[in-house]
């Protein structure tokens, strides 16, 4: 597999990773389709590993799914883009300090916004408990997944 075919899978998995921020977004079934579209250009059994892997932690993901509390934005009282930040927060977070930067970074992301929009710490602090509430943890198990499957096609293009 050529390098801009590598980017290009790249581009299409930090597309699915932001789509998983979105409400109505496929973000878990663009992250697949990537590696999917890597397995069957790069045909290694790494590459084929990393899609059976991704394809059971994904569908684990969504038999787990209905467990978790529903998505419910519109309760938190936060702008959307203090969501998003909260997203971008956590893959930034993900990378710099691999797994737990995850969760660090949503929380820490949403925060900053949080104080930033409302001027005091406890605000802050009240509002990231509201999102955490109302969407972030089940936000936060999908990107997780997501995270996850990304992190090893990125470990396993790195490493063959």
């Amino acid at each position: 597999m050529g390098v801009w075919q590598l980017v290009a899978v790249g581009l299409v998995m930090l597309l699915g990773l932001l789509g998983v921020l979105v409400p109505g977004v496929p973000g878990q079934a663009i992250v697949w389709a990537a590696v999917l579209w890597w397995a069957l250009t790069d045909v290694t059994p790494v590459a084929w590993g990393v899609l059976m892997g991704a394809t059971a932690l994904l569908l684990l993901n969504q038999a787990l799914k209905p467990l978790l509390p529903p998505r419910r934005p519109h309760e938190t009282g936060a702008p959307r883009r203090t969501l998003m930040l909260g997203g971008i927060g956590a893959i930034v977070g993900f990378f710099v300090v691999p797994v737990i930067g995850g969760a660090v970074g949503y929380v820490g992301a949403v925060y900053g916004a949080e104080r930033l929009r409302l001027g005091s710490r406890g605000a802050g602090w009240t509002s990231v408990r509201s999102v955490m509430r109302a969407t972030g943890y089940a936000v936060l198990v999908e990107l997780y997944a997501c995270l996850l499957v990304a992190g090893a096609w990125l470990g396993a293009v790195i490493w063959t």
